[in-house]
């Protein structure tokens, strides 16, 4: 069922600022119901509607716009209908700014294959369609119509098809949401991409459908946009045929009535040496003036060419979870601060960075993690969302300001010439 008052086009929620000369960077600025988000923007992960360790107000002082929850975990618990009786994950959280969810797709994979929370960036070995990591079992199935997997919390069997998927989003409430897709890695063969490319496709179309009918059902709530999700791993002209197919399902839904995509996820496992590569096939491919958020990604040389190549915001839960294991980023690299060497030094984690963890020093911290106190995770963490958060803001600062190159190659010169963990 089409929604009847849909606007045109869903894209006059996203407008253009300053245009990165020689690239398709850019700055702009996304509209939600819940505010804007001055893009490029760095989104920290709330994977169960928080932000590990941290509270969602301290997360808001270190000058983030926005934060993306997990459409699996939070299905699993508290369960969506909870969430929807609470007014949404924002008002659930206590998060008064705007908030993305994902569709589940990535834990599609990670059940599938067993490879915990990290997709291999690599093509290295052999490639096989049947292949799960040693020693786990395989929890989840996927079929033309869905995919069926095994709770990681007490074994109970579930089923997500694309209409669950938006309906579980829907009452999740996140202003910004993604179409349910089949995320595949680097091992897959050709044959098999090919394959899983089509059924994203049909279930993007299948998405579509169900999302302007919530959007109708639902109209006493906050209106969410949907944005689809590209695949194609490192194949170009997968990828770019994704881009080309999603544009124009869009299209077609939007002169139907519908919404069409508000934005668009680039998502799967990416090869590093190609990542930029890769996000520039598809945004050449995808309509200018929409929005693109990159899914996952948190390295400082990554960030920066995804910018480059067009991407406007990313998320990634690598900066929270180095932080918890002791890892926290400085300008000239990252430290291990459990490391011996900073028992006895009382200088703040970076000199140069100014946010609230400044107040403590190396030594505490140090003497924390060592403790295993609680508050090492917190402080660790405050600091490593701020310095990301800091960094992409730094760049769309210089993008305004003319000066973009000279600020990514002060930053990067920097960061990797003490790269080795210290």
């Amino acid at each position: 069922m089409a929604c009847e008052d849909a606007p045109v086009s869903s894209h006059d929620t996203f407008r253009i600022g300053t245009r990165l000369p020689g690239t398709l960077g850019r700055t702009g600025v996304i509209t939600t119901p819940h505010g804007e988000i001055a893009t490029p923007a760095f989104v920290p992960v709330g994977t169960k509607a928080t932000v590990k360790t941290v509270l969602p107000e301290s997360v808001a002082a270190l000058g983030a716009q926005a934060v993306l929850a997990n459409a699996y975990h939070l299905y699993l618990q508290p369960g969506p209908e909870i969430i929807d009786a609470a007014g949404g994950l924002g008002a659930f959280m206590n998060w008064r700014g705007p908030t993305y969810t994902d569709s589940g797709g990535f834990q599609v994979m990670s059940l599938g294959a067993g490879f915990k929370k990290v997709i291999s960036m690599d093509v290295t070995g052999e490639q096989d369609d049947h292949k799960i990591a040693e020693g786990r079992e395989r929890l989840s199935h996927v079929d033309d119509d869905g995919v069926t997997f095994k709770s990681h919390l007490d074994g109970s069997f579930h089923r997500f098809t694309p209409e669950v998927s938006m309906q579980i989003q829907h009452q999740l409430g996140a202003d910004i949401i993604f179409a349910f897709d089949e995320l595949t890695t680097l091992m897959n063969t050709r044959n098999y991409q090919e394959n899983s490319l089509e059924r994203t496709r049909l279930w993007a179309i299948r998405c579509l459908a169900e999302h302007n009918r919530l959007s109708v059902e639902r109209s006493h709530r906050p209106q969410q946009a949907l944005w689809g999700v590209l695949q194609g791993a490192q194949y170009e002209d997968l990828r770019r045929k994704a881009a080309r197919d999603l544009t124009e399902l869009s299209r077609i839904d939007r002169e139907n009535g519908g919404k069409g995509f508000g934005g668009y996820g680039i998502g799967g496992a990416l090869e590093k040496d190609n990542l930029g590569t890769i996000v520039g096939w598809v945004n050449t491919e995808l309509p200018e003036n929409a929005p693109k958020h990159l899914l996952g990604i948190s390295e400082p040389d990554d960030i920066f060419t995804a910018i480059e190549n067009g991407a406007d915001t990313f998320d990634c839960v690598s900066p929270t979870r180095v932080a918890r294991n002791g890892a926290v980023y400085t300008r000239d690299g990252r430290v291990n601060i459990t490391n011996a060497r900073y028992r006895k030094d009382f200088g703040p984690i970076d000199p140069e960075i100014t946010n609230y963890t400044s107040q403590y020093t190396r030594a505490y911290l140090h003497h924390l993690f060592k403790a295993k106190e609680g508050l090492a995770a917190t402080l660790a963490t405050l600091h490593n969302v701020s310095f990301v958060i800091d960094m992409v803001d730094g760049a769309r600062r210089a993008i305004e300001n003319g000066d973009y190159e000279a600020y990514r190659d002060d930053f990067l010169g920097r960061y990797y010439a003490g790269r080795a963990a210290r």
